[in-house]
This record gives C-alpha cells, sequence and structure tokens, in this order.
C-alpha cells in the first residue's frame, strides 16, 4: 500500500476525521487530503510527526517494512488492539501475558 492508503487506514482505525488530525497535528486540511489522495508525500519531519501520533514507525507509513504472512485472525486482533484506550491496551498485553504463562506450565507437566 501507499503512504496515503497507510495514513487512510490509520485516520481510519482511530476513528477521526481528516479534518480533526489536520487540527491536531496543526497542519492544512488541503494539506492532509493531498497525502491521503496520494498527491503528494510529505517531508521528513511531518512523515514523523504522522509516526509519533499514530504511534507506528515511519517505514510502516512507507510500507518499507517486511511483511509477514498474518493469519485473519491476527489481523483482527491488531486492528481491535490499535482501536483500545492506551489502559485497554496495557490491560490485553498483561492478560496475554498470562495466557503466555499458563500454555507453558501446561507443557512443562506434560
Amino acid at each position: 500500500m501507499s503512504f496515503g492508503d497507510n495514513l487512510r487506514a490509520l485516520i481510519e482505525e482511530r476513528d477521526i476525521t481528516q479534518k480533526e488530525l489536520a487540527k491536531k497535528l496543526n497542519i492544512a486540511p488541503s494539506t492532509l487530503g493531498s497525502y491521503v489522495q496520494n498527491v503528494r508525500e510529505p517531508d521528513f519531519a511531518t512523515l514523523k510527526m504522522f509516526a509519533n501520533f499514530f504511534d507506528v514507525s515511519t517505514d510502516y507509513l512507507l510500507d518499507h517494512s517486511v511483511k509477514e504472512c498474518s493469519t485473519r485472525q491476527e489481523n483482527e486482533l491488531l486492528r481491535v488492539f490499535r482501536s483500545l484506550s492506551e489502559e485497554q491496551q496495557y490491560i490485553c498485553i498483561e492478560q496475554s501475558k498470562v495466557f503466555m504463562l499458563v500454555n507453558q506450565k501446561r507443557k512443562e507437566e506434560i
């Protein structure tokens, strides 16, 4: 996917409007629209600002990351996780760690 496609997906995942994002990042809505529509790409400082806001890497935004095969369940889990609040994400991670420990203990008992 292109930068604009990745940016659009992140905006949709966060359930915010382009206008809200432009205001939060102090950029013109028309500029943001040109990024989302793949008319132009941001400079490095703006790219970093998007990465920090969405808590993703610049490689992710530019689609330079190494692709791994993900299952539908993994994609769904990631989509849901990104929609959670920071506190809910923390709880989700901690609960997942408990599940891992339980599985490890079960394997050791066998």
